[in-house]
C-alpha cells in the first residue's frame, strides 16, 4: 500500500507530492492530461517554433514562494529570466507608470504628488518580505507567524478594499496601476482584502521581480516532476480519475482539483455546494512578426503589461464580468510578452505574446475584436504584426484544465470571505468529510497563483496524520 496518492499534476499537486516524498513517504501522482503542469504548461498553440504558455506566463508569486525556494529546482533545469521592467501600465497619451524593481523608479513614474505616498506604503514591508510572505501564505494552524507584528500591520493595510487604499494617492496614474494589480485576481476593486492583493504584487516586484521561466512555464512543472521522480515518486499521465476506486490503495489521497470535481469523485454530495466560482477569462495567444509596437517606450522592455485607460475603466470592466453578467466593452487586459527576455520562445526576430480579458462565468462569446481594439489603443499597428492567433474562452479553458470551472482560472471567486476562507468556513481547509482524503488546489488557502503553497500546506496536514497512524 502506498502512503499517499496525489490526483492532479498542477503546481500544487506536484508540490504536495514532492513534500511528501521528501519526508520518506511513498507517493504516486496521477494526471489526466498527457503532460504534467496544469496551469503551468507550454505548448505550440499557433505556429511551429512558437512556444506559448496556455495559462500562467509571468511568475511573481512562484519566485517568492517559500515552497519553491526550499527546493533545488535549478538542478532540474528551471531558470528564471528577469525582464528590464517587471510590469508597465501604459496610458493613452503614450506615457506609462512602471512597477520596477526599484521603489524609487516606480514612485517617480507616479509623479511628485504620489511618490512619497507610495514609498510610505511599501517601505515598511520591503526588508521583511521573505518572512512576511511565509507568514501570510501559511495556514496559522500549520505554522505560527514568525513576525506577528509585521503580519498584523500588513493586515491593517491589506484587509480593507483597494478603493480605500487608493485614497492615499492624489493622481490617477498610481490609482490605475494599483487597480490593475488588484484585477489580476478578477475581484471587484471594492472587495474585501483587495488592498492586500495589490500590495503583494507590488512587493513581489520590488523584492524578487516578475520573471518568466526560460523555455516556458513548463520548465517549472518539469523541474518539480523531475525532483519528485528522483525522490522515488511515480508519475502517471493520461490517467483520468472518475472515482476513488480508480486509484490504488493508499493511506492518504490528496486532490489538486476543484471542490466540485472532488465532491463528484469522492461521493461527497453537496459538501461544497456553497462554494462559488468567479468570472472567466477570454485569452488569446499570438505569434507575432515582431515586438508589440507599444506607444509607451517603457512597455517595450516589460515582461507584463496591464491595459486599462484609468481606474474607472478597470473597475467598470470588472463589474461587467463579475456582477452584470456581460462582457465589457473596453476589457481590462493582462498581457505578457515572454520573448522580450527569452529568445528561445520564438524563431529569430519573432515573438510570442498573450492577452486576456475578463468575461462572465461560462461565457460563450468571442472577445477577440474587443481585445484587439484595446491593444490598438496602446500599440497602434498591433494587428499588422499578427502571424497567427489561438483563442480560448471559458469553455475551451475548462476543457484544457478541469480546475478552470466556467473559465475561472482562480478555481473559485476571490471575493467576500471566500477570498480568505476557502473552500469552506473551516479551521482545517485541506481536510474533507473522508479522513483519508485531502484537497490541495488553489481553491484552498492561500488561494490562486503559481506558488505551490496550497500543496505545501496540505502536505503538512497529510504527513502529520500519517505519522500518527
Amino acid at each position: 500500500m502506498l502512503d499517499a496518492v496525489v490526483v492532479g499534476a498542477g503546481p500544487n499537486g506536484l508540490t504536495a507530492a514532492v513534500e511528501l516524498a521528501r519526508r520518506g513517504f511513498s507517493v504516486a501522482l496521477f494526471e489526466a492530461k498527457g503532460t504534467v503542469g496544469g496551469g503551468a504548461r507550454t505548448e505550440e498553440l499557433t505556429l511551429p517554433g512558437f512556444r506559448h504558455d496556455p495559462c500562467s506566463a509571468a511568475h511573481p508569486l512562484a519566485v517568492s514562494s517559500p515552497a519553491f525556494r526550499g527546493l533545488p529546482l535549478e538542478r532540474y533545469g528551471l531558470q528564471w529570466l528577469h525582464p528590464e521592467l517587471p510590469m508597465v501600465h501604459p496610458f493613452p497619451d503614450g506615457t506609462a507608470a512602471v512597477l520596477a524593481r526599484s521603489v524609487g523608479e516606480t514612485a517617480a513614474s507616479f509623479g511628485p504628488r504620489d511618490a512619497g505616498a507610495y514609498r510610505r506604503l511599501v517601505t515598511p514591508f520591503l526588508h521583511r518580505w521573505d518572512t512576511l510572505v511565509r507568514d501570510f501564505m501559511s495556514l496559522p494552524l500549520t505554522a505560527l507567524p514568525r513576525d506577528p507584528v509585521t503580519l498584523a500591520r500588513f493586515g491593517l493595510v491589506g484587509l480593507p478594499p483597494s478603493t480605500w487604499l487608493a485614497r492615499r494617492f492624489r493622481d490617477e496614474r498610481a490609482r490605475t496601476l494599483f487597480a490593475g494589480l488588484v484585477a489580476h485576481v478578477m475581484a471587484p476593486l471594492s472587495g474585501f482584502a483587495t488592498s492586500a492583493v495589490g500590495l503583494v504584487f507590488a512587493l513581489a516586484a520590488h523584492t524578487r521581480g516578475w520573471p518568466v521561466a526560460r523555455g516556458g512555464s513548463q520548465a517549472l512543472s518539469d523541474a518539480l516532476a523531475g525532483h519528485l521522480r528522483d525522490l522515488g515518486g511515480v508519475v502517471h499521465t493520461d490517467y483520468e480519475v472518475k472515482r476513488l476506486d480508480d486509484l490504488p490503495p493508499a493511506r492518504a489521497y490528496v486532490f489538486d482539483t476543484s471542490p466540485t470535481a472532488l465532491a463528484r469523485i469522492a461521493g461527497f454530495g453537496e459538501h461544497y455546494a456553497r462554494y462559488r466560482y468567479g468570472p472567466g477569462v477570454f485569452k488569446i495567444d499570438y505569434a507575432l512578426d515582431g515586438p508589440v509596437p507599444w506607444t509607451a517606450p517603457e512597455a517595450r522592455t516589460a515582461g507584463t503589461v496591464q491595459i486599462g485607460a484609468d481606474s474607472a475603466e478597470i473597475g467598470a470592466a470588472l463589474r461587467a464580468a463579475s456582477r452584470e453578467g456581460r462582457a465589457p466593452d473596453a476589457p481590462f487586459l493582462i498581457t505578457v510578452q515572454p520573448s522580450v527576455v527569452d529568445p528561445t520562445r520564438a524563431p529569430g526576430g519573432k515573438h510570442v505574446f498573450w492577452a486576456y480579458g475578463h468575461v462572465p462565468h461560462g461565457w460563450t462569446g468571442d472577445l477577440t475584436d474587443a481585445i484587439e481594439r484595446q491593444l490598438e489603443r496602446f500599440a497602434p499597428g498591433f494587428r499588422d504584426r499578427v502571424l497567427a492567433r489561438a483563442t480560448a474562452g471559458p469553455p475551451e479553458l475548462a476543457a484544457r484544465n478541469a480546475n478552470y470551472v466556467g473559465g475561472d482560472i482562480a478555481t473559485g471567486a476571490v471575493s467576500g470571505l471566500q477570498a480568505l476562507l476557502r473552500p469552506k468556513l473551516s479551521l482545517f481547509p485541506y481536510t474533507t468529510p473522508h479522513p483519508a482524503v485531502y484537497i490541495c488546489s488553489q481553491a484552498t488557502p492561500p488561494g490562486p497563483g503559481v506558488h505551490g503553497m496550497p500543496g505545501h500546506n496540505a502536505a503538512k496536514a497529510v504527513w502529520r496524520r500519517l505519522r500518527q497512524t
